[in-house]
C-alpha cells in the first residue's frame, strides 16, 4: 500500500530503542512511590533513592509479557471491545475543566455535564467505550469527585469504561467498585472492565499518584494505558526523534512496572505528544507534529507487539469552527488510519484541552463513524461486483429501481445523522443552521430521549453503599 506518511525503517526504531535503553540504563528515571521502588529494588533492577536504572534485558523480558490484544468487558457483554491488532475503540474527551457552550463562551463543568457526556456516549454509534473525567465537575466534593463520575459512568452507560488513575485511594475505589458491579474480584482477573490512563511526568518521571495507580490497577486486574505528552523544545528535545527515545524510555519505563506487579497484565502503549508553540510557550494539539508522533508512535507500538494509544479529534480552536473541524479531522483521520487502538479524546475537545464541548462531541463523534466507514474493508466477490445486474441495466440505463439497491443502500452508503446533504432550497427550508446550530438541537433530542440501560435496583443500592463507605463522609452528588 502507498503512503505519504513516512514509514520508519528497521534501522529508524532501532535507533529509537537503543537511545532509549541508554537512558533507562545510565541516565536512570524517577519514581515517586516508595512502594514501586521496593518493587524495582526486588526484581533486580539498580536503584538509587527514587531512581530506577533499567537494563534492556529487564525492559524486554517485562513487556514481551504483555499481551498483544486483550478483552475490555462492559456491563452488557454485547458491548464489549477488544483492543489490540486491526481491533480499536474510539473514546470521548478526557481531562477538560471548561464546558464551551455554542458561541464559544467557557464556563466551569459540572457533574450534570458530566452525565450529560455520559449519556451521549451510551447513545452513540461510534464512541464504543465510555471514558472517565470527561470534564472536571466544579460542583462535586474533591474526595468524593472520581467515586461521582465512576458510579455515573456504570449507572448511565453498559460499554467498557475507563477507571480512576487520580491517586492510589482513587484507583482502589476503582477495584473495590468494580468488584461489586461484577460480583467479586476474581470475576476481574481474566478480562479488564477498565482501562485507566496513567501519564508520565516528562522529562523522565512518574509522580507519585501515577506510579502507585498503575501497582494498584494492575494488581487489581485492571488494565492500564502507560501513555507520555512531551512538548518539543519545553518538556523534551526540539527534534521529533529525540522525543520519541524519551517517551519511550518512559512508557517502557511504566510497563515494565506493571509486568513486575502483574506478569501478564494487559498494558497500552500511549502518546500525546506534540509541539510547544515558540510563539506562545502553550502545546499546540493542532499541529501537524501531533499526527506525525501519533503515526511514529504507533509504529514503534507495533514494533513491540503492543496495543497503542493516541489522541484522537484534537484541536486548538477555541469553538466549534472551521479550524475545529479541520485540525480534528486531520489528528482523527491519522489515528485511525494508522492503526491506533485506544482513541482518547476522540469526541469534544476544544482549546488544547482546556476546554469540551456537547457539539463538537456530536461532529467528532460524526467524523469518527464516517473515518471507521473509510476504513473498513470492503469484500471484493462475484457477488459484489453483481455483473448480472450491470449487464441487465445495460448503456443508458439506471440503477435506483433494482432490486439490489434497495436491499443495500442503507447498508453500502454511510448514512450522515449531522452533515448537511441537502440542496440550498431543502437547507434554508430547514432553517438555514450552521453546524453548531444542527450539533445543539441534536444534543437536546439526544439527551431527552436517553433511557438508562438497566441495572438491578439491589445493585445500584449496593454501589451507592460501597461508594458512600470509600468516600470518607464526604457528600455524594450520584444518585440511584
Amino acid at each position: 500500500m502507498f503512503t505519504r506518511m513516512q514509514t520508519l525503517t528497521t534501522e529508524d526504531i532501532n535507533k529509537i530503542h537503543q537511545a532509549s535503553m541508554a537512558i533507562l540504563k545510565e541516565t536512570g528515571i524517577v519514581f515517586n512511590d516508595d512502594e514501586c521502588v521496593e518493587i524495582f529494588k526486588k526484581s533486580g533492577a539498580k536503584v538509587e533513592g527514587r531512581t530506577v536504572y533499567l537494563t534492556e534485558e529487564e525492559v524486554m523480558k517485562a513487556i514481551s509479557q504483555a499481551p498483544s490484544s486483550f478483552m475490555v468487558k462492559g456491563r452488557n457483554p454485547e458491548k464489549n471491545v477488544k483492543l489490540g491488532g486491526n481491533d480499536f475503540a474510539l473514546l470521548p474527551g478526557y481531562g477538560a475543566p471548561f464546558i464551551t457552550e455554542p458561541g464559544g463562551h467557557q464556563r466551569e463543568g459540572t457533574f450534570k455535564d458530566y452525565e450529560d457526556f455520559v449519556k451521549l456516549v451510551q447513545t452513540s454509534k461510534s464512541i464504543n467505550m465510555n471514558g472517565f473525567l470527561m470534564v472536571e465537575p466544579s460542583d462535586c466534593a474533591v474526595d468524593a469527585a472520581h467515586l461521582d463520575m465512576f458510579l455515573a459512568g456504570l449507572f448511565n452507560c453498559d460499554k467498557p469504561l475507563m477507571g480512576t488513575p487520580l491517586s492510589r485511594k482513587a484507583a482502589r475505589d476503582c477495584v473495590e467498585l468494580l468488584a461489586v458491579a461484577y460480583g467479586g474480584r476474581d470475576k476481574l482477573m481474566d478480562h479488564p472492565a477498565t482501562v485507566s490512563l496513567c501519564n508520565s511526568l516528562s522529562p523522565l518521571q512518574f509522580s507519585e499518584e501515577m506510579a502507585s495507580s498503575i501497582v494498584e490497577l494492575v494488581r487489581g486486574g485492571q488494565a492500564v494505558c502507560v501513555a507520555a505528552l512531551i512538548m518539543t523544545g519545553s518538556s523534551g528535545p526540539i527534534t521529533i526523534p529525540g522525543v520519541l527515545a524519551l517517551q519511550n524510555a518512559e512508557i517502557l519505563a511504566g510497563l515494565t512496572l506493571a509486568q513486575l506487579v502483574r506478569p501478564g497484565a494487559p498494558v497500552i502503549y500511549g502518546s500525546t505528544s506534540s509541539a510547544m508553540d515558540m510563539k506562545s510557550g502553550s502545546l499546540s494539539i493542532g499541529a501537524p507534529e501531533l499526527s506525525m508522533f501519533t503515526s511514529f508512535t504507533a509504529q514503534i507500538a507495533q514494533h513491540y507487539n503492543l496495543p497503542c494509544r493516541s489522541g484522537g479529534g484534537l484541536c486548538d480552536a477555541m469553538m466549534t469552527d472551521a479550524q475545529a473541524g479541520a485540525e480534528s479531522a486531520f489528528a482523527l483521520f491519522n489515528a485511525i488510519n494508522s492503526g491506533v487502538n485506544f482513541i482518547l479524546h476522540t469526541a469534544g475537545i476544544l482549546g488544547g484541552y482546556i476546554s469540551i464541548s456537547f457539539e463538537k462531541f456530536l461532529l467528532d463523534e460524526e467524523l469518527g463513524a464516517m473515518i471507521s466507514r473509510m476504513v473498513r474493508p470492503t469484500a471484493f466477490s462475484d457477488e459484489t461486483i453483481d455483473l448480472a445486474t450491470i449487464q441487465k441495466v445495460g448503456p443508458g440505463g439506471h440503477y435506483l429501481t433494482e432490486p439490489k439497491t434497495f436491499k443495500l443502500c442503507r447498508k453500502e452508503i454511510y448514512q450522515t445523522g449531522l452533515m448537511n446533504r441537502q440542496n440550498y432550497e431543502g437547507w434554508q427550508s430547514a432553517g438555514s443552521k450552521n453546524l453548531e446550530q444542527v450539533a445543539t438541537d441534536k444534543v437536546k433530542e439526544r439527551l431527552a430521549s436517553f433511557v438508562a440501560p438497566d441495572m438491578p435496583a439491589s445493585l445500584k443500592a449496593d454501589l451507592l453503599q460501597k461508594a458512600a463507605e470509600l468516600s470518607g463522609g464526604a457528600a455524594l452528588k450520584i444518585k440511584a
